[in-house]
């Protein structure tokens, strides 16, 4: 059973290695040519400035679909919530810090389920409800049992935020409106384009 384990764990570093890799390569390929002059005056995101991801948000309007305030001064804006042709539905937006102190990410965020808290901090006790086909959505988990969706982070600093991503199966093509719900904040209606 030690050497079953230990086999899991080595195939899971691998992978995570792999995925931080990827992120890496696309970040340092999709650089500016240097025209800065094309660039818009304003950006999309606060959080963009840093260079850490690719911001899908980009060129879209800056309008959140929905801001939900939760405990120790956090604030999630979801920017954007798309199905895709793969039968998901990705929802994207801005964790951030509202308040003047340090706010220590709540562990409930992650959920109740054993195997989603075993793989640190997430976001993976979101879920969207489907109140027309009164279906609950959960967070999608990858074959190893991690979340699809953003992971790692214990702390924000005041005023500092992270981009952040769930993904969820998709509701029936007919339905546009669902309620994201995340533990400790208030649920919002957000609308699914795509």
């Amino acid at each position: 059973m030690s050497m079953r384990f230990t086999g899991k764990a080595r195939r899971g570093m691998v992978a995570l290695t792999a995925v931080a890799g990827l992120a890496v390569g696309s970040a340092a390929c999709g650089g500016g040519g240097g025209d800065d002059a094309k660039k818009p005056e304003s950006s999309s995101s606060a959080s963009t400035a840093d260079g850490s991801q690719p911001n899908p948000q980009e060129g879209k309007s800056d309008d959140p679909l929905a801001e939900v305030k939760g405990p120790g001064g956090l604030l999630l804006q979801i920017t954007s919530a798309a199905r895709d042709s793969g039968g998901f539905v990705t929802v994207n937006g801005v964790l951030k810090n509202d308040g003047s102190e340090v706010a220590v990410v709540p562990l409930e965020l992650s959920g109740n389920e054993t195997e989603i808290m075993n793989n640190g901090r997430s976001l993976g006790g979101a879920t969207l409800v489907d109140s027309k086909s009164k279906k609950r959505y959960y967070v999608l988990r990858d074959t190893e049992g991690r979340p699809l969706t953003t992971t790692g982070f214990s702390t924000l600093k005041a005023g500092e935020s992270i981009d952040v991503f769930l993904q969820f199966p998709s509701p029936p093509a007919g339905t546009a409106d669902v309620s994201f719900q995340l533990p400790l904040f208030p649920s919002a209606v957000i609308k699914i384009s795509g």
